[in-house]
């Protein structure tokens, strides 16, 4: 059984005998990147109850420690998360925490903002849906809040940025104190303060609910860091995935994961098991992740000979990574299977005919690859033992399709075994289409798609294709700072947007097959400040639509992106629009 004791409670029993704290990382949900705690932290929550004197009381305090985001500042947007916090309709979320700023920071927007979503994880593709952000610092002409729940005009601050590049972002530090309040019916508000800044998002009504079961009225609020860390100490409301104290922890139980269902005969353990993961629980119900390196495997009864086997994983740790001098095991199943030595094709894929476009009637594509689609396709293999089973599609790995008439063989890889597959691909014709003004979004790269803004919009007849050509220019930070391309109706409802990156969200895009020639995602982006891009979107005439993106960065390397199938379009009105996402592109050029 779980037993909390309120915050003061923990005061007392640190400064019986608690002499060394440790940080803790980040469970399946979450994120985090924690330094050593060192005695330090008891004089610092310390000094923090003393300093609470005076201040609002805020109740129901516990202690939840841990950090959120390197603390040698480098975490980039959307790369650290603090635990889930789910407030029910009618509770109020407190949260305590340290805001360490970089004493070097040059940008006003490196500090960290509170997301609110509803009650489903980042990962659950399209059911998870974001009410929007809150940023710390306020910057009206920024992109401080953002979402399409987040009404700017309730924001107030008492310091606000002209720019990003302002001076003052030093009082955004130290000890933050943040609400989100859902006690009133008829209101939502955010309040955070350090006591030098107080931002408020007051929203005279109440939460609109994202969630798929109405009768669910919960939301998600977490925390994500950029440019900065997060020091977390105190919550009212138990996080997903558990408290975490300052006291070290013993483990409890473990739970395998990413085991392999089947091995190849003479594969040997330490390689066959160098992906498998564990979810560690530890006393008080704290749990995290722990990587092969930290586990010690055995077979049972070997792995020489083929047949199902027992997998046998022992880990003695503590919360802190001190040695325990007991072990907790977990085990799994996994089969040694005799070694493929052919592979066939029993079911063809779906799409075996591809296309590529003219440019102005002229083919002028040359260099360009096309992903190959597996999408129905079924491969069986052949062991050395005459037997055979179904090879799944994400065992194998394809050559790609050169954007050249005529057939083609896709070279199917497992291993060192290959076979082949024949594909046709032929020349279809577009017509362009151009942009009335010849630039989209600030010349900076400033313009977020959080306030996005749009190109003309292109009617696409039934049956036809239309393209654009544009020079993308991106400010490098992440993937997906470059160009988007929105497919939508003629009153500008969107039926899917799509981005350079491999990635898109909207009604019509689940359906969609979609893959991408990048390579390397950072040689990919390093040329993209200046890349050369040519557009295609396709109307089939049938309620789905194509898009493929053809580019050349400025390192020479030439990609392609595909969008096949995106559905749920009116073959009868539909157009596109382009975009731009810390980015913009001009035309002309």
């Amino acid at each position: 059984m779980r037993n909390f004791n309120k915050i003061a409670s923990v005061y007392c029993s640190m400064a019986l005998g608690m002499l060394a704290f440790a940080g803790c990382e980040g469970g399946e949900i979450f994120e985090v990147n924690s330094p050593d705690w060192t005695s330090d932290k008891i004089q610092e929550i310390e000094d923090e109850k003393n300093n609470n004197k005076g201040e609002e009381e805020l109740e129901g305090m516990l202690e939840d420690v841990y950090t959120i985001g390197n603390t040698d500042f480098s975490s980039a947007w959307w790369t650290a998360f603090s635990k889930y916090y789910v407030i029910p309709d009618g509770q109020k979320w407190n949260a305590v925490f340290n805001l360490n700023i970089n004493p070097d920071a040059s940008n006003t927007y490196k500090n960290f903002a509170l997301v609110l979503s509803n009650d489903k994880e980042r990962e659950d593709e399209g059911e998870y849906k974001e009410y929007g952000a809150i940023r710390f610092d306020n910057q009206p002409s920024g992109n401080s809040e953002w979402g399409d729940y987040i009404d700017r005009s309730y924001i107030q601050s008492t310091l606000t940025f002209e720019t990003d590049t302002d001076a003052g972002i030093e009082k955004l530090g130290g000890k933050v104190i943040l609400t989100v309040d859902r006690t009133n019916p008829e209101t939502f508000s955010v309040t955070i303060t350090n006591g030098t800044v107080t931002k408020t998002y007051k929203q005279p009504t109440a939460l609109v609910n994202l969630n798929a079961d109405v009768s669910n009225t919960n939301i998600r609020c977490y925390l994500v860091p950029e440019g900065s860390y997060i020091s977390f100490l105190q919550t009212n409301i138990e996080p997903i995935g558990g408290f975490t104290s300052a006291a070290d922890k013993n483990p409890v139980s473990m739970e395998l994961q990413n085991v392999p269902e089947t091995v190849d005969v003479g594969t040997s353990l330490e390689e066959a098991m160098s992906g498998v993961t564990a979810v560690v629980t530890f006393e008080e119900g704290v749990t995290k992740n722990v990587t092969a390196e930290e586990l010690s495997f055995s077979a049972i009864p070997d792995m020489d000979t083929p047949g199902e086997k027992i997998l046998v994983a022992a880990y003695s740790k503590t919360y802190q990574s001190e040695h325990y001098e007991k072990s907790i095991m977990a085990n799994a199943k996994f089969e040694v299977i005799a070694k493929i030595e052919s592979i066939q094709i029993k079911t063809q894929p779906i799409r075996k005919n591809y296309k590529y476009y003219t440019l102005d009637g002229n083919i002028s594509l040359t260099g360009y690859t096309l992903s190959f689609d597996p999408k129905g396709m079924v491969v069986e293999g052949t062991d050395t033992n005459g037997k055979t089973r179904t090879i799944d599609n994400s065992e194998l790995t394809f050559s790609g399709i050169l954007a050249e008439s005529g057939d083609q063989d896709v070279v199917i890889t497992l291993g060192d075994v290959k076979t082949t597959i024949k594909v046709n691909i032929s020349v279809a014709s577009a017509s362009k289409v151009t942009n009335r003004t010849n630039m989209l979004g600030n010349n900076d790269n400033s313009t977020l798609w959080s306030n996005p803004v749009f190109s003309d919009k292109f009617k696409v007849e039934s049956n036809s294709t239309k393209y654009i050509t544009f020079t993308n220019y991106s400010n490098l930070a992440n993937n997906w700072n470059n160009f988007l391309v929105v497919l939508q109706n003629n009153e500008g409802i969107h039926q899917a947007v799509v981005r350079a990156d491999d990635y898109g969200w909207g009604e019509g895009y689940a359906a969609c097959t979609h893959a991408g020639t990048h390579g390397d995602w950072a040689t990919w982006l390093k040329g993209m400040n200046g890349a050369k891009v040519t557009v295609f979107v396709t109307n089939n005439g049938n309620g789905t639509a194509d898009v493929l993106a053809m580019m050349e960065g400025t390192t020479g390397k030439k990609s392609t992106q595909y969008y096949w199938g995106v559905n749920s379009i009116n073959s009868g009105n539909f157009y596109f629009a382009l975009s731009v996402d810390g980015s913009h592109i001009v035309f002309g050029e």
